[in-house]
Parts: structure tokens; C-alpha cells; sequence
């Protein structure tokens, strides 16, 4: 994997620890040589995961809608940003430039570009990996949502295997690096979404 995109709040949350493993995960993309791609915010969760790629010599590029721009607060020092226009040309161009995803702690906007991202997938549009570090058990409840859905008869066994979890770096990094991809019918392509 060359370059990872991260999903993550432009809040820090109520603990440290979130800001925290944050700032390590870009810390350890950057040790790695993996490129950060994420949202080009400036605050909270957005913020320390660039930054700790940065201070780590790591390269960086965010993804930024036009219109926020001033909301968000465009991040200064990136190795480049990308403006848009809408919400989904940011998803669009983040998974262009990526080989992966993780997902960390984050609010609506976090679980709409996760469930996007894992639902491109289910369909077959990309075979990319897609990891949630779980930090602090952040991620618990919708563990569990998603094999109630299985247990349920809405979602099929071999797709919730498709999310991969840990609440370590190395160990997330390691099954992205070891993940295949189910063979699955392509329902759509990509020239018809």
C-alpha cells in the first residue's frame, strides 16, 4: 500500500486518547512510507492524524470541498490540498488516490464516507481494503450492528468480512496488507453509478 485515505471527525471527542492514536496512525503511515489522504481540515481528529504524518517527514494530501473551506479551516502546511466542489467529488477523488482506508472515531460525515466506501466495495466498484481502528472500543455498537444484520438476512457473511477491525495500528495495517477481496459479481459498473 503506497497511500492510505482516513476517515475521521473534525472533533478531538471527549478523550485524549482519540487525538492520540490519531496523531500515531500518521505518525506510523509516515515511518512507513504510506501517503495520507484525508478530508484537509485543520481541526480535531483531521488535524492530528495530518500532523503527526507531517512532523514525521510523512507526505500528505487533503481533499477539501470549496465550501469548506472557511468552516473546516483549509490546512496550511500539506504537501497538497485538492479543492472540490461537493462532498461526494471529495469521496470520489479520496478513493482515486488511495490503495486503502481506515476509519477512526468521527460523527455523521465519518460513518456516511465509511458506509460509501465499504458499499462501493460490496458492489464491486473497488477491491481496495477497509479498516476501523477501534479506538477505545469508539466502534463496539456498530460492530455489532453490522453482524445483527448478517444474523438478520441483510447482509451476507462474506461482506461484513470485508470490514476489517483492530484497535492496534500495526495489527490493522497488517490485515490491509494481507486482505483479498471477495469475488463478487460486479451488479453495476463504474461508468453506470
Amino acid at each position: 500500500m503506497k497511500s492510505i485515505t482516513v476517515f475521521c471527525g473534525s472533533s478531538f471527542g471527549s478523550d485524549t486518547v482519540f487525538e492520540e492514536q490519531a496523531t500515531l496512525l500518521g505518525q506510523t503511515l509516515a515511518k512507513q512510507n504510506i501517503q495520507l489522504v484525508y478530508g484537509g481540515s485543520n481541526t480535531g481528529l483531521m488535524k492530528a492524524v495530518a500532523d503527526g504524518a507531517l512532523n514525521a517527514g510523512g507526505k500528505v494530501t487533503g481533499v477539501l470541498p470549496h465550501f469548506l473551506q472557511s468552516k473546516e479551516i483549509a490546512h496550511k502546511n500539506l504537501t497538497e490540498l485538492i479543492l472540490v466542489e461537493t462532498m461526494h467529488q471529495r469521496k470520489t477523488k479520496m478513493n482515486e488516490l488511495c490503495d486503502g482506508v481506515i476509519v477512526l472515531p468521527g460523527g455523521y460525515g465519518t460513518l456516511e464516507e465509511f458506509f460509501e466506501m465499504i458499499t462501493w466495495a460490496q458492489l464491486g466498484l473497488h477491491k481496495k481494503p477497509i479498516g476501523i481502528l477501534n479506538i477505545d472500543g469508539f466502534y463496539d455498537d456498530l460492530i455489532k450492528l453490522v453482524q445483527t444484520m448478517v444474523d438478520k438476512g441483510f447482509l451476507k457473511q462474506i461482506n461484513r468480512d470485508m470490514l476489517l477491525m483492530s484497535d492496534n495500528i500495526d495489527e490493522l495495517l497488517e490485515k490491509m496488507r494481507n486482505y483479498q477481496a471477495p469475488t463478487v459479481g460486479k451488479w453495476i459498473s463504474k461508468e453506470e453509478v
